[in-house]
């Protein structure tokens, strides 16, 4: 049921999309709406603020100011922000009503929810689920941690699924969130600064599957950890990845399939028409695959949407070709298994990598492992590029370049003439770029550049 939003007074923290969403929603809905933003204004902020303050949304910049948090009914938190910050520790002090976006759009409609999370390949399956249902007749956008706020869609009519991407962050901040289908596509280490160490990073994810209870959780059956869930749940469990009892998706004579509640065996693809690039794109397929199952999508849809997908920008994006030698752009590689997996799709052939940027503190064994492997000389960039040397020297590997700029690396990559150039940073961005969007946009349209005044 839907709240009575009528002169409440709602604090939004952060000038994000979905905070943006979230206050024009609440404006609409007659709440008494403030965007609470720590950082100063910028200059591209200018036409954001002027088309909010016409809808009678106050925006404070600069600070989230302690009269405006503690004069707030409700607050609607941003997963950008860490529960040790001192904002949060004020809300938590005076037991003010907190939650996210997500959480908002949930209780505001009764359209079901599919969340799919995992440390990576998020994007790429949240698009494919959609794609397919889409292609089913379902009327399913793909929405939260892709770019699309949820609460932007509430006012859409005959809506089948919201078709969510849900970080870890999105979860801790979203409590009353339970979908109808959850996705737990994989996991390792990440983003350890926020929760504070790796078991609250787990358990952040965990909680969408063990507290939330969803009538459906998809989990992988290749990680154990991931799987050991099924007995904290009462949930209908689809696992992907390896053969089960029954409902499950996994690779068979070099095939996808399904083994449906019959123990039917169901062909949906073979391997070699699947157009994603690495062994871990096979991850994000099954667990698409499970999900449009549940859903009742017939297997000739799920295997032509498949066929035809194409993945979303900076996942191992092919840019261009120069004097013979390949550019691939996967600066959504912001850990090191992400990174990991990249060079692994590239099995047959040794790479130049261009790595570093933001260190997230992760241990650096198997990465180094698997650039040793797989690489022929490694470029790096950033704050991390100490660390991330002193760690390769140590493994053995010995053709590592240091360089002070972006496109000294792109440049020193491609003279090098070692096999294809692959951007996979193991990093965040935020040392030398606003987001890992920016960081892919301008590798892709320097090497452009470079191949069109050669």
């Amino acid at each position: 049921m839907k709240r009575k939003w009528f002169n409440v007074d709602v604090t939004i923290l952060g000038l994000s999309l979905s905070g943006i969403s979230a206050a024009k929603y609440l404006a609409l809905q007659g709440a008494n709406c403030t965007i609470s933003e720590k950082r100063q204004a910028a200059t591209e902020d200018n036409v954001k603020i002027t088309e909010l303050e016409k809808l009678g949304i106050k925006v404070e910049m600069g600070g989230n100011k302690e009269e405006t948090i503690l004069n707030s009914d409700v607050i609607i938190t941003s997963p950008g922000i860490p529960p040790h910050s001192e904002v949060y520790k004020l809300i938590k002090a005076h037991k003010i009503e907190t939650f996210g976006e997500i959480d908002l759009a949930y209780k505001e409609t009764n359209v079901p929810f599919i969340a799919i999370t995992g440390t990576n390949g998020k994007t790429t399956t949240t698009k494919l689920v959609s794609e397919i249902l889409t292609n089913g007749g379902l009327k399913a956008p793909a929405c939260g941690n892709i770019g699309l706020p949820p609460t932007s869609l509430l006012e859409e009519k005959n809506l089948d699924y919201f078709v969510t991407e849900v970080s870890s962050y999105q979860i801790a901040t979203n409590p009353s969130f339970k979908p109808q289908i959850a996705v737990y596509i994989n996991y390792t280490p990440d983003h350890i600064d926020w929760h504070g160490n790796e078991e609250e990073y787990f358990k952040a994810k965990a909680d969408l599957f063990t507290r939330r209870q969803p009538t459906w959780a998809v989990l992988n059956a290749m990680d154990f950890k991931i799987a050991y869930l099924k007995l904290e749940m009462d949930s209908n469990v689809y696992f992907f990845g390896r053969e089960a009892e029954d409902k499950c998706v996994f690779i068979k004579d070099n095939k996808i399939v399904i083994k449906d509640k019959n123990k039917n065996i169901i062909e949906v693809i073979k391997l070699d028409e699947i157009p994603l690039k690495g062994k871990h794109n096979l991850e994000n397929v099954m667990s698409a695959i499970a999900v449009a199952h549940i859903a009742g999508i017939d297997v000739e849809i799920i295997n032509s949407t498949v066929k035809n997908f194409s993945p979303p920008e900076h996942r191992i994006e092919y840019v261009d070709t120069i004097d013979g030698i390949e550019y691939y752009n996967d600066s959504k590689g912001t850990n090191c298994d992400s990174t990991i997996c990249a060079l692994r799709a590239f099995e047959d052939k040794k790479v130049v990598l261009i790595a570093g940027g933001r260190d997230k503190g992760t241990d650096l064994t198997e990465f180094c492992a698997e650039v040793n492997k797989h690489a022929n000389a490694v470029i790096l960039i950033g704050e991390a590029s100490d660390r991330f040397e002193e760690a390769l020297i140590k493994s053995g590997f010995k053709n590592i370049h240091k360089k002070n700029t972006f496109k000294e690396a792109i440049d020193t990559a491609g003279e090098l003439n070692l096999g294809s150039v692959l951007l996979s940073p193991a990093c965040a961005s935020f040392d030398m770029f606003k987001n890992f969007e920016e960081r892919g946009q301008v590798f892709k349209d320097y090497v452009r550049n470079k191949k069109a005044t050669r």
